[in-house]
């Protein structure tokens, strides 16, 4: 993937995954999100600058930032359980929905086409931010969470589509839990839990789903073992998770130490950004 780049390009991308890592891991802590929402519009860019070719270039960044994030989530999880704020009956009721999602998740991710990828991204980002940046009291679904047929299709719906945009679950955990009137801290540390179950089997899905079509595009056999798994890239896996599982638990004290509105306004201003660079992407072709 790499052998294109000069000596000194190749150490500016280790030394930027690197940083990355160390930003992910700390977003992982405060927002319960995994690192997967900054992961994967900065592996963009590397593997931009790197010359993977367009057609697999997001399933990529998507396929290693679960892989990357499986470390990290049981550290912000294990910090998160230790204050005893993990919901544990909201894990136990999406935990089948969610395994369910994310295999679903893995086969559209099998033939799906690139740009489907920005477009859940881009779409699910924008309306997170809107309803964090934008909340009011009364923008709630109910006073709690639903039981029965709707809770089980709300954990579907947080597995495939985490699965799809390569993030821990948290992002979708942490709305819908907040628009059933749960506090945004519970709503983080939960979402911290479900993170490790949907990046465990979103990386093994995305080894699944690249393995036989990295073949069908030239100039992307170096994208095969021992490079890369299908659509997880070990190179940026083993540079960026160290220092991601060195600030999750910094990310997690950091988080109890914001008061709520702070946090949410932290979160959507954030989740705005990053869907602003995956938009420019999609209306550029780039």
């Amino acid at each position: 993937m790499m052998f294109l780049l000069d000596v000194s390009e190749l150490v500016e991308l280790a030394l930027l995954l690197v940083a990355v890592g160390a930003v992910a891991g700390f977003l992982a802590g405060v927002f319960g999100i995994g690192g997967g929402a900054i992961l994967v519009p900065v592996l963009y860019e590397c593997f931009r600058i790197a010359d993977v070719p367009l057609q697999v270039r997001m399933p990529l960044c998507v396929g290693t930032s679960l892989a990357i994030i499986i470390p990290t989530s049981i550290r912000s999880y294990r910090a998160h359980f230790q204050r005893g704020a993990v919901d544990m009956a909201i894990i136990r009721a999406w935990w089948i929905p969610i395994v369910i999602g994310v295999a679903a998740g893995s086969v559209v991710a099998r033939f799906a086409p690139e740009r489907l990828f920005k477009i859940v991204f881009v779409g699910v980002a924008y309306a997170a931010a809107a309803r964090l940046l934008l909340v009011r009291a009364t923008w709630k679904f109910g006073d709690d969470l639903p039981t029965g047929l709707w809770m089980r299709v709300y954990g579907f719906g947080v597995g495939i589509l985490s699965t799809l945009m390569g993030i821990g679950g948290g992002l979708f955990s942490n709305l819908l839990m907040t628009f059933y009137g749960r506090p945004i801290h519970q709503a983080v540390a939960t979402s911290s839990a479900l993170a490790v179950l949907i990046s465990i089997l979103g990386a093994a899905g995305y080894v699944y789903a690249g393995w036989p079509v990295a073949a069908h595009y030239p100039g992307v056999a170096a994208l095969q073992p021992p490079f890369a798994l299908g659509y997880v890239s070990l190179i940026g896996a083993m540079l960026v998770m160290p220092t991601s599982l060195m600030t999750a638990p910094l990310g997690v004290r950091a988080a109890h130490a914001m008061s709520p509105r702070r946090l949410e306004v932290a979160f959507g201003c954030y989740l705005f950004l990053v869907g602003s660079r995956f938009a420019l992407s999609l209306a550029s072709g780039g």
